[in-house]
């Protein structure tokens, strides 16, 4: 599990949660079941069966891997729409393509970045490179979904790409744990990301025995998800193991131990931290359009399949160049070529894009 890694930890800032800081109790412990996406991307869905309004900003994660792949084995997502939140992809393992409609795009490897403002309408796709899929090799990543509120949905889509020299590091107060922030803000320390919601993200490694008192936002949920290892959370040392998230209630920070014995396999425990301010509004979600409200999504569909949400392929524009507003309607992406996508032969790939749910979600 490469992603980023330091020869010497002592020389990393410590991150000391306050002697009078409230540790947060644990709300629930789920296990994410295992499925495949796309074009067969096996994946554990880390938020299923937890509420919308616990999760809020947040909407979907997904645990891409830890697979091994043979020569002609590696897969992709097809071409397909997004609108009204951010994706967020984050590779530990491996390498990853992306490509959008609107010129954003590049390559990513272990512990960079990949993060696209969907915005009004944007059409992207993902997938390893070409000498990957003749040679195989191991991937593993995540790839998560953020809410923007009401008034950002209609913005221009727009691109990041992080880099894993670009990300904070930071060791826990006891030396044996790494913490890598890739947005937000911890402990006085900023991530690269620029974000739309007020959002926070760390990927922590945790050595044997040692423990995590990592100081959190009041005003955030905190939501903790075990990628490795296994270990025990909160001060009440609830036990936890991969593929499990965690949802904390109220206070000033988190708290996870890792076990004094951990598998040969993942000998140290990994954790995917996020926590964000609630957007506190209506959510009205299928496949990959999140809205406030139905006829917003079925609207999405409509456009969609109007083509109002852009053609491929893209050109690429450098990250300095500017990029063409995207408005209400969709017009105004730079595209190379008018071939439309076949909304309608392609209709069951937009609804199944990231295990998406292809019926109605809602939250008031």
């Amino acid at each position: 599990m490469p992603a980023i890694r330091v020869s010497d930890i002592t020389i990393l800032p410590r991150v000391i949660a306050p002697s009078s800081a409230i540790a947060r109790p644990v709300k629930s412990l789920t296990t994410a079941p295992q499925g495949f996406e796309g074009e067969g991307f096996p994946v554990r869905r880390a938020f299923a069966g937890v509420d919308l309004a616990q999760l809020d900003p947040f909407i979907h994660l997904d645990q891409m891997g830890e697979v091994e792949y043979a020569p002609g084995e590696p897969k992709g997502t097809p071409w397909h729409p997004h609108r009204g939140f951010e994706t967020v992809t984050y590779i530990i393992d491996g390498i990853f393509d992306h490509r959008d409609n609107n010129g954003g795009g590049g390559t990513i490897t272990d512990g960079d970045t990949q993060w696209m403002t969907a915005g009004a309408g944007i059409l992207h796709i993902e997938t390893p490179p070409e000498h990957l899929v003749m040679s195989g090799g191991l991937f593993h990543g995540f790839q998560l979904w953020v809410n923007l509120p009401a008034a950002k949905k209609w913005s221009p889509p727009a691109y990041q790409d992080l880099r894993a020299s670009e990300v904070a590091l930071l060791a826990s107060e006891d030396g044996g744990a790494l913490i890598r922030v890739i947005a937000g803000e911890v402990d006085g320390h900023q991530g690269p990301g620029t974000t739309q919601t007020p959002i926070t993200l760390v990927h922590a490694t945790l050595q044997p025995g040692a423990e995590l008192r990592l100081p959190w936002r009041r005003d955030y949920n905190a939501l903790v998800y075990t990628l490795a290892g296994n270990g025990y959370v909160g001060e009440e040392r609830r036990p936890v193991q991969m593929g499990q998230l965690t949802v904390f209630g109220d206070g000033d920070c988190i708290v996870v131990r890792a076990a004094d014995t951990q598998e040969s396999r993942a000998p140290e425990m990994e954790l995917f931290i996020l926590g964000g301010q609630p957007i506190g509004e209506p959510v009205a979600w299928m496949g990959p359009f999140v809205m406030n409200t139905k006829r917003e999504v079925l609207q999405a569909f409509e456009d969609f399949q109007k083509g109002l949400l852009g053609t491929v392929p893209a050109v690429h524009i450098p990250s300095s160049a500017p990029k063409s507003t995207l408005n209400r309607g969709g017009e105004g992406s730079k595209l190379g070529g008018d071939r439309k996508i076949d909304a309608n032969v392609d209709a069951k790939n937009v609804l199944s894009a990231h295990n998406a749910p292809t019926e109605m979600q809602e939250k008031p």
